[in-house]
C-alpha cells in the first residue's frame, strides 16, 4: 500500500495541516519527518482552531497513529506541553509514537541559537531562536542527544559533558555568557524520560511493517521547498531537508515505497523571516493579502511577507520533489481583487528566464515578469466542485496548473475543514 509524501511547495505556511487533515480519515499513519517546533500547522474543525507545532496533524483524527520520525528534532518540554494542552481540549494523545533516533533540543541549543542570531546583527538569518539549527548541527557533528539516550543516564551524562566541553568555551569567551552546568542539563533531560517512554519505538520498523500489512502512511513535512537546507534559498533556510527526499531519511522508509508526492501551493506567495522574495508586495495589496489571509506564523506569530503567485518557484518545486499532485490552498483570499498579477518569469540583467537562477546572487537581483489575470468578486467558500467556481476563478486555477506542470487535485476555498474542492483522489492513483 502507498506511502504518500505531503510537502510545502513554497516557503512554508501553505496549508499543509488542512491537507493532512483532509486525508486523515483515509490513512493509518501520519508521520512528521523533519523540522521541529519552528514549524506549525493550523487545522480548523468546526468552530475550533488547533495550532500544532511538533505533533503531526494526524493527532486530531482518532483512527490515525501519529508518528514523530527520526528526522525531527524535539524539544521535550514543548512536546509535553502541546500534548497536555490538546488533552485538555479532549484530544487523545496516547496514540503518539516517537522515534528512538530523533534528536533532542536542549537548553544549550536554545541559548546558542539566540545569542548567535543577535551576534549576527543585520546579517541575521531570521531563525526562530528555538534551538533547531544548533541541534541539527550537533547531529551532523555526531555529538547530538537522541531520545533513546534519556533511558541510559550514564551515556546521557557523557554526551552532555562532551557537548558542553566546547560549547561552554564559546558561551563564555565569545558571547560573554555564563557556562552551563552539566548536571542541571542532565537532570532536566532525565525528568522527561518517564513521560516519553510509553511513546518511544523503532518507528522505521513499525512503518515498514505497516506498509507490508496494507496500511496507508502519510509523511508530512514542515516548512517548504524553498526552506530546504540543500534546495532552498540558502542561507535563509531551515536546517533540514523539507523536500520529498527528506521523507525517506527522516522516517526510515525506502524511496521505492513512495507512490504519491503531493505539493501544497498557496494561491499567492508568503514567507516568514529574511531572504529573497521576488514577488513581495510592500503596498496595500500586500497588506490586504496579509489581513484577509490571516498571515501570521503559527509558531512564531510573526507577520508573513506576502506577494503574488510565483510560477518559477512552483515549477522548481515540481522538479525537485517529483510532484504527482498539487493541493492549491487559500484561493478564497483572492476574492475581490479586480486583477491578479502572476509572476511567470524573471528578468536578470535584461534577460528573461522562466526558471530559478543558478546562483543566490542572481536570485537576489531578479525582477519579476508578470502576466495579469482577471479577478472575481463572488464568494467561493461554498464551492465544492470546480464548476461551482466563477469563470475567472476557474481560469486562474487552470493557468496555475498549466504553468506549474502538476495537476491540481484539490483546492482550498475557506478555513473550514470541509471547505475544499476535491478534483482528483489524492490516495487512489487509479
Amino acid at each position: 500500500m502507498p506511502a504518500i509524501v505531503l510537502i510545502g511547495s513554497q516557503w512554508g505556511d501553505e496549508g499543509k495541516g488542512k491537507a493532512t487533515d483532509l486525508l486523515g480519515g483515509r490513512v493509518d499513519f501520519v508521520v512528521r519527518f523533519q523540522g521541529g517546533n519552528n514549524a506549525g500547522h493550523t487545522v480548523v474543525i468546526g468552530d475550533q482552531k488547533f495550532a500544532l507545532h511538533l505533533l503531526p496533524s494526524g493527532i486530531l483524527t482518532p483512527s490515525v497513529i501519529p508518528v514523530i520520525g527520526n528526522g525531527v528534532v524535539i524539544d521535550p518540554s514543548v512536546l509535553l506541553e502541546e500534548m497536555r494542552a490538546l488533552g485538555e481540549r479532549g484530544i487523545d494523545t496516547s496514540r503518539l509514537v516517537i522515534s528512538a533516533n530523533a534528536h533532542l533540543i536542549t537548553g544549550y541549543h536554545v541559548t546558542l541559537d539566540k545569542v548567535t542570531e543577535r551576534f549576527l546583527g543585520t546579517a541575521k538569518i531570521g531563525t526562530t531562536g528555538r534551538g533547531i539549527g544548533p541541534t541539527y548541527a550537533d547531529k551532523i557533528a555526531r555529538i547530538g542527544i537522541r531520545v533513546q539516550d534519556l533511558f541510559d543516564p550514564s551515556i546521557l551524562r557523557q554526551k552532555v559533558q562532551g557537548a558542553l566541553a566546547t560549547k561552554n568555551q564559546v558561551l563564555v569567551k565569545v558571547f560573554n555568557r555564563r557556562a552551563m552546568d552539566v548536571s542541571a542539563i542532565v537532570d532536566e533531560l532525565l525528568a522527561y524520560a518517564e513521560p516519553l517512554r510509553p511513546h518511544v519505538a523503532d518507528t522505521s520498523l513499525m512503518l515498514n511493517d505497516a506498509l507490508d500489512a496494507g496500511k496507508v502512511v502519510l509523511l508530512e513535512g514542515g516548512q517548504g521547498t524553498l526552506l530546504d537546507v540543500d534546495h532552498g534559498t540558502y542561507p535563509f533556510v531551515t536546517s533540514s531537508n523539507a523536500t520529498a527526499g527528506g521523507a525517506c531519511t527522516g522516517s526510515g522508509i525506502g524511496p521505492t515505497r513512495i507512490t504519491r508526492v503531493i505539493g501544497i501551493l498557496k494561491a499567492y506567495t508568503t514567507r516568514v523571516g529574511s531572504g529573497p522574495f521576488p514577488t513581495e508586495l510592500l503596498d496595500a495589496d500586500g497588506e490586504r493579502l496579509r489581513t484577509i489571509g490571516g498571515e501570521r506564523g503559527v509558531t512564531t506569530g510573526r507577520p508573513r511577507r506576502c506577494g503574488w503567485f510565483d510560477v518559477p518557484i512552483a515549477r522548481y518545486a515540481t522538479r525537485v520533489n517529483g510532484l504527482t499532485d498539487t493541493f492549491l490552498t487559500k484561493l478564497d483570499v483572492l476574492t475581490g481583487f479586480d486583477r491578479i498579477p502572476v509572476c511567470v518569469g524573471y528578468e536578470i540583467d535584461g534577460t528573461e528566464v522562466v526558471d530559478l537562477p543558478m546562483t543566490q546572487t542572481e536570485f537576489h537581483h531578479v525582477r519579476p515578469v508578470y502576466q495579469t489575470l482577471p479577478g472575481w468578486s463572488q464568494d467561493i467558500s461554498a464551492a465544492r466542485t470546480v464548476d461551482d467556481l466563477p469563470p475567472n476563478a476557474r481560469s486562474y486555477v487552470r493557468f496555475l496548473e498549466e504553468a506549474s506542470g502538476t495537476p491540481i487535485s484539490a483546492i482550498g476555498v475557506g478555513q473550514d475543514r470541509d471547505a475544499t474542492i476535491r478534483v482528483r483522489d489524492l490516495i487512489d492513483a487509479s
